[in-house]
């Protein structure tokens, strides 16, 4: 077996596959802990033991994420290297998506976008709105952070109660803009008795429409059409209905690949000899 294996060091969870072979995907799995060296021993030992894995199968580690820099040797021995966070997501989501021209939207606390021209792969930015912004805004307007109750709470929602859409400012068609598009985000409950189920829905698609937005926007004059949406926040259930629309809005591709949540420490994996 000659098995590469990414680890993607978060605060406090860690992701973490293995490539077999160069090409074959085995076992994604997540780990949370305390504090990110807990969590990233944790999510090794639980990997290897649970696919039955000895260490002298392992030829590599690949570190990635915020959490890997404090790591600053050998993982239980191995050769351990550590590759950046926007190369591991180029290298991910093209490798998922087999795309060569593409932009990732990588979904986490905050947004990074990283557009990937074959294999020229570059960070362009990104923005300060993210899973940490739906926690944050959840727990102070819903007192609670934790995105499954949240999750929840929005399935029983609408989002008419939130959100001021084009159709209600406007009594005739638009050119270019459908009627049920967002004119304004939280912009209807001004005047709405909105329940806490309308809110939970609001703020995920406020967070979602603007990371969408916002990955769109970036490439005005820059041409790329498809765009990779990668990170734990593509397991929300709105994902299928916002971005579909801002797809047929924009003129845009979104694509959720499978094994989107870990595309980072795929990628980290697939650095090894990149």
């Amino acid at each position: 077996m000659s098995l590469v294996i990414g680890i993607d060091v978060g605060g406090s969870t860690t992701k973490i596959v293995g490539i077999e072979n160069g090409h074959d995907i085995k076992s994604p799995m997540n780990i949370r802990a305390n504090d990110p060296i807990t969590s990233l021993f944790g999510a090794f030992g639980k990997y290897i033991y649970d696919n039955g894995i000895a260490l002298s199968d392992v030829e590599q580690v690949m570190l990635t994420g915020v959490g890997a820099s404090g790591v600053t040797t050998p993982i239980y021995g191995l050769p351990t290297t550590h590759i950046d966070e926007f190369s591991a997501d180029g290298l991910g989501a093209r490798f998922t998506t087999g795309l060569q021209q593409l932009i990732v939207v990588s979904m986490g606390t905050g947004t990074t976008l990283v557009r990937v021209d074959g294999d020229d792969i570059s960070h362009i930015g990104g923005i300060s709105m993210g899973g940490g912004t739906l926690q944050g805004l959840s727990r102070l307007m819903l007192n609670t952070s934790h995105i499954d109750e949240v999750v929840s709470m929005a399935a029983k929602g609408d989002i008419s109660h939130i959100n001021l859409q084009i159709k209600d400012i406007s009594k005739g068609d638009i050119e270019g803009l459908p009627m049920h598009a967002t004119a304004s985000l939280f912009g209807k409950a001004v005047e709405s008795n909105a329940s806490d189920n309308d809110i939970a829905k609001g703020l995920i698609c406020m967070v979602l429409e603007t990371i969408g937005s916002c990955a769109v926007l970036s490439q005005v004059n820059g041409g790329f059409k498809d765009f990779v949406l990668i990170g734990n926040l593509t397991r929300l259930p709105e994902c299928s209905i916002i971005f579909p629309m801002m797809e047929s809005l924009y003129g845009v591709r979104f694509h959720i690949p499978k094994h989107a949540r870990y595309c980072t420490a795929l990628g980290a994996a697939l650095s090894y000899g990149f």
